[in-house]
């Protein structure tokens, strides 16, 4: 028998950060600082103050726009569609005062429990804060528990988190799997969606996600690698054959390439997620889980989401079930821009129930 039980247990081995050559972290995971900005504020504030956001981090967009819209009092309930890195969460929280209820909801199972432990540790917890992993289709749901929402916020626009991670294949900057999924464990990865896709149904996709010129070109070139059985499982596997297949377009700059590439991944992502589908099922619940002068704001990232919700609140407009909706879409100011390069292609609009 042990004279002393403590010495049986062996310390926790000491965790050394990652190493990286140079001066600066290049790569995702070893920039430790930005991925810890509890730890290391000082060093993500100089990061965010040059113009960039600091990696496994969101900025929010448009945050004063929507706070002087949404018009949030203490003691109202309201939803937070798409939580993210919880920035507008944050300062409707604070507009809450601690009185009254937000509820908060993604799809994200990875950077959704973070963000619940990071509000947690600046105190909102349970009883101002309901987090639940939903769609945000799915709202009709926590209207059932909240009752009528006085105001709903929806930035339907992918995370910065989701972008940088390499893990999560939704940039081309650098290698990762193919995925492009908001929710890893659900559906199938852009990879597989490939394997069986037509070309007819390829070009339509490029063209009605991303109106891509391109679209014939690209979607042959595809086509014809995986017929000749090439593989096509990684980010830059895929962006090699829509550079090498544009190489040959007359007249196109390398940075019309690069575009082209962008609205490739674009497009294959919201295939793969879905994401119209998902905005119109939200768009059309909307009314009925808003109370009668209940605000909401959609902060929408490119023209196929942008005119869904403009048609939409404009048809319920019509019909009676908004009282006001917003004329035109409100920009991010050139300084937001300024600060934030990924404001430049948002847009907010807004509608009041009737």
């Amino acid at each position: 028998m042990s004279t002393d039980s403590a010495t049986d247990e062996k310390e926790p081995e000491h965790q050394r950060r990652i190493r990286y050559k140079g001066t600066h972290p290049k790569t995702f995971k070893e920039k430790y600082k930005e991925l810890q900005p509890e730890h290391y504020a000082d060093d993500v504030t100089k990061i965010i103050q040059k113009g960039r956001t600091p990696a496994g981090m969101h900025l929010p967009i448009c945050v004063k726009e929507i706070l002087e819209f949404l018009q949030i009092t203490p003691g109202q309930t309201g939803l937070d569609a798409t939580l993210g890195y919880g920035g507008h969460t944050l300062e409707m929280l604070k507009c809450l005062d601690s009185k009254g209820r937000l509820y908060a909801i993604d799809v994200d199972c990875l950077e959704l429990p973070r963000t619940k432990e990071r509000l947690e540790r600046l105190g909102y917890g349970p009883e101002i804060l309901e987090i639940k992993q939903l769609n945000f289709s799915q709202i009709d749901q926590i209207a059932s528990e909240s009752g009528p929402l006085n105001f709903v916020l929806a930035d339907v626009g992918v995370s910065s988190m989701q972008i940088d991670n390499p893990d999560r294949g939704f940039s081309f900057k650098v290698e990762g799997p193919l995925d492009l999924r908001l929710n890893p464990k659900m559906g199938q990865s852009a990879a597989n969606r490939l394997k069986t896709i037509s070309y007819y149904e390829l070009q339509g996709m490029l063209i009605e996600n991303a109106d891509e010129p391109q679209a014939a070109v690209i979607a042959r070139a595809i086509i014809s690698n995986i017929k000749k059985g090439n593989d096509i499982s990684t980010t830059t596997q895929l962006q090699k054959i829509i550079k090498d297949a544009l190489k040959h377009v007359p007249h196109m700059s390398d940075e019309e390439i690069k575009k082209s590439c962008q609205r490739c991944f674009q497009a294959l992502r919201i295939d793969v997620n879905h994401e119209f589908e998902v905005l119109d099922e939200f768009l059309e619940k909307l009314p009925n889980v808003l109370a009668a002068g209940g605000r909401v704001a959609i902060l929408s990232f490119h023209s196929g989401e942008d005119r869904r919700v403009k048609k939409s609140f404009k048809r319920f407009f019509n019909e009676g079930i908004y009282r006001e909706i917003a004329p035109d879409p409100i920009r991010p100011s050139s300084e937001e821009c300024h600060a934030n390069s990924r404001a430049h292609s948002a847009k907010l609009r807004w509608a009041i129930k009737a």
